[in-house]
């Protein structure tokens, strides 16, 4: 009976062991777990906390400048309020956009109140011709072109002048870094409409889009 009893109590002392080896190792991993979890927590709230400050300092900022070829006539304004005497007039039905524009000459024809009809520009009736218009994109009142990032080839443009409505079609949209000049790529037998403005969320970009002439009408 001595020796059963001495089996019992080593069985008994082993099952004692195992069990506490077992909570040693529960407990163990419990608190490992519990390590890894706050450090990958505290990870992700740096990740999330640089991905906001990087949204922040990428958010659009109001746009202060075309292109210096583009912006080399501007003239001031005075502070008042003025009666534009718009020859014509720019509608892009994808934007909802629809704008007038003054002469080439006019004092008025600059970025900061109009659409501005680049000085080497020619009318929509010269036959091969290229209408170059420019415009603010950005969050100030003056940004006509803000949406024009919207549109793709194939959307339709019209510009009404002397009686007449042109409908032109996009054909081609490519961006340029901001050097100072602007370069027009197109088809010269063709008559042209160019639109220019800044690209979208790019402050070093200017986007360019291609129109050619697809019909006219007397109206």
């Amino acid at each position: 009976m001595l020796k059963i009893n001495r089996k019992e109590k080593e069985a008994d002392t082993n099952k004692v062991a195992i069990v506490i080896t077992i909570l040693i190792l529960l407990g163990g991993f419990i608190f490992s777990y519990n390590y890894i979890e706050e450090k990958k927590n505290l990870a992700y709230s740096n990740i999330y906390e640089t991905e906001d400050n990087s949204i922040k300092e990428q958010k659009p900022k109001e746009e202060k400048n075309l292109a210096p070829t583009v912006e080399e006539n501007v003239k001031e304004v005075p502070k008042k309020t003025f009666s534009y005497n718009y020859i014509g007039y720019l509608e892009v039905p994808k934007i909802r956009l629809k704008r007038g524009f003054v002469s080439i000459d006019s004092k008025y024809n600059n970025v900061d109140k109009n659409i501005y009809i680049v000085a080497t520009s020619s009318y929509p009736d010269v036959d091969g011709g290229n209408f170059i218009i420019a415009g603010h994109s950005g969050t100030a009142w003056n940004a006509f072109f803000n949406n024009l990032h919207k549109v793709g080839v194939g959307d339709k443009v019209y510009v009404t002048y002397n009686n007449v409505k042109y409908t032109y079609s996009i054909n081609n949209i490519y961006e340029q870094n901001k050097t100072g000049k602007i370069a027009i790529y197109r088809d010269q037998t063709k008559t042209t409409l160019t639109l220019i403005t800044c690209t979208n969320n790019k402050d070093d970009k200017q986007t360019v889009y291609i129109a050619y002439l697809e019909d006219k009408q007397n109206i």
